[in-house]
C-alpha cells in the first residue's frame, strides 16, 4: 500500500495500515494479506481519507513467483541490511 494524504489524516492512515502490513517507508506498506483482510483494509482506508484530496494505491501481486526487490541505500527496517546492493 503506498498512500499520499493530507497531513492531518497521515497518522490515522498509517494506523490502519500497521494493522495488516509492515511499515516499510515513508508511505509505504507492504505485507500478505487473505482476500477477507484485504477487504477489510481497503473498507477502513476507505473510511480515512478524502477522496478529493488523497490517493492511495494498493499493488496486488497474485503470486511471489515472479517478484523480486531491489533495494538501494539505507535499509528501512531490521533484518534489511544484507539485502541491499
Amino acid at each position: 500500500m503506498v498512500y499520499d494524504v493530507e497531513v492531518k489524516r497521515v497518522a490515522k492512515v498509517l494506523k490502519i495500515g500497521r494493522k495488516y502490513l509492515n511499515h516499510i517507508q515513508n508511505s509505504v506498506l507492504e505485507g500478505e494479506l487473505s482476500p477477507a483482510q484485504y477487504k477489510q483494509l481497503k473498507h477502513e482506508v476507505e473510511g480515512a481519507i478524502d477522496p478529493e484530496h488523497d490517493s492511495v494505491r494498493f499493488y496486488v501481486l497474485r503470486t511471489t513467483q515472479y517478484m523480486s526487490v531491489d533495494k538501494l541505500g539505507v535499509p528501512s527496517r531490521p533484518g534489511d541490511a544484507e539485502a541491499f546492493l
